[in-house]
């Protein structure tokens, strides 16, 4: 295990009733858990973020802390937050990384591994 250590775990949801598929909206949540499993005190200072839709278009997105907070997380610790995005296409993915210091000032980066939003799976 290293001193500086955090896991990232992913919920997502398709939004229907904030979407519009006829006009090409299509709007996702997902529920973002950062846990510290090192054994270190760390604070996530910025998020740097690659959004792909269906059609293999991205956009960068990056900003300091996550949903307006830098959390400060102690060994054990956990963090959960929701936020959304949307896409023109059904389908798209997200991957990126956190950029995190310790408590002794050690910088790290935290990878966000990639995810996939779509429309959930309909059975007729």
């Amino acid at each position: 295990m290293s001193a500086y250590e955090m896991n990232v775990s992913v919920a997502t949801q398709y939004l229907e009733e904030q979407s519009d598929p006829d006009h090409g909206n299509y709007v996702y949540a997902y529920t973002i858990t950062i846990k510290n499993t090192g054994s270190v005190a760390a604070q996530v200072i910025s998020r740097h973020w690659i959004i792909t839709d269906a059609k293999n278009r991205s956009q960068e997105v990056k900003g300091l802390g996550v949903v307006g907070h830098q959390p400060l997380l102690q060994p054990g610790q956990a963090f959960e937050y929701t936020s959304g995005t949307s896409f023109t296409t059904p389908q798209g993915s997200m991957t990126g990384t956190y950029f995190c210091v310790a408590e002794d000032g050690h910088q790290f980066n935290v990878t966000i591994p990639e995810f996939v939003l779509s429309l959930p799976r309909t059975l007729h």
